[in-house]
């Protein structure tokens, strides 16, 4: 086992499977199989445009950075009987040193390693080499799909709280994507009463409900200051700005306002949010959130395979790249190295 097939972005739309050397893991790394990748909105955004903001694909780059997987060696002072240990893989590593990190917040690390963001490779490939402490551990009710899956859901976590929702919150999600699914269903495991998401797929919104959303909204139809609806909580999870400045405008006194979705730059209405003390706040991926992920898959309190929509090759990557542009009922893809 000394080569292996990888999934590389070598330009605009220009995806090639190449061969290339399997990582040696380096002390205190883990060497794991990868048995599956989600396909993420960012891993199509560098697909399409070869950037994002500030992040510019400039070399040829592995795509893919939520994976799951079996470890299959370690380096050294990593404990051997961790080999045949099925895990998640948590993309990034910081520094560990940093104000950030001794904080607690490692997620906002200025030194993070994150895969599949220039210029550092993913984890779209048949193996990757990742640092011990960020190889968790799943139990075997946890599918190889939802171990990849950990990551997104981690996302929802992470949103959940921020938002700080809990029993009794009114939560309005804006997009009913991967992200804002997850988002659902962490809310409802959370413990808030209400849960209204919205979006203009009446696919994607028939998902949410039967995910656990109390009621959907097709903005397409009827805009959200109709919906007679006053979230305490809104977790934007679609990065449009018409949704985002909607949703902030339906938020009750004293709400929060987490900024999920990644997307352009859009004035706030400002006088809205401060007559109403309204708190905005990003989020930018997440820290120390695996555990809760864990925990509410291998619980059933969250069901991340039911987002699943296809499942592809490596060879069949772009494939998994573009169904979404091509399939409007497809909403997350997966793609299995092995097989």
């Amino acid at each position: 086992m000394t080569m292996m097939q990888a999934a590389v972005l070598r330009g605009i739309r220009q995806l090639a499977i190449e061969e290339r050397p399997v990582p040696e893991p380096a002390p205190g790394e883990v060497l794991v199989q990868i048995n599956a990748v989600g396909v993420c909105g960012s891993d199509v955004h560098y697909y399409q445009h070869g950037r994002i903001g500030d992040f510019v694909v400039e070399r040829p780059m592995v795509l893919g950075h939520e994976s799951g997987g079996v470890i299959v060696g370690v380096g050294a002072g990593v404990d051997a009987s961790r080999v045949g240990q099925r895990v998640s893989v948590e993309p990034g590593v910081p520094d560990l040193t940093c104000s950030e990190c001794l904080a607690g917040r490692y997620n906002l690390c200025p030194s993070m390693r994150f895969h599949a963001t220039p210029p550092i490779d993913g984890s779209l490939a048949e193996y990757v080499a990742v640092h011990e402490s960020f190889a968790h551990p799943v139990p075997d009710s946890i599918s190889d799909d939802a171990a990849a899956l950990l990551e997104p859901l981690s996302v929802g976590v992470w949103a959940n709280l921020k938002g700080h929702v809990s029993a009794g919150s009114r939560v309005l999600i804006t997009g009913a994507g991967p992200i804002g699914l997850v988002a659902t269903q962490c809310a409802r495991a959370f413990g808030a009463t209400e849960i209204v998401v919205s979006d203009v797929n009446p696919h994607r919104l028939k998902l949410a409900a039967d995910l656990g959303a109390t009621a959907t909204v097709n903005v397409a139809e009827t805009p959200l200051r109709e919906a007679g609806f006053e979230p305490t909580v809104l977790l934007e999870c679609s990065g449009h700005p018409a949704a985002t400045a909607d949703g902030l405008r339906t938020l009750a006194r004293a709400g929060r306002a987490v900024l999920v979705g990644m997307g352009e730059d859009l004035p706030l209405p400002l006088t809205h949010i401060q007559s109403r003390e309204i708190e905005v706040t990003g989020t930018f991926r997440y820290a120390n959130t695996w555990p809760t992920a864990i925990a509410l898959a291998a619980s059933g309190r969250v069901d991340v395979d039911s987002i699943v929509t296809g499942h592809f090759a490596l060879a069949e990557s772009e494939a998994a790249l573009l169904a979404g542009e091509r399939d409007p009922l497809a909403v997350k893809s997966v793609i299995n190295p092995q097989r």
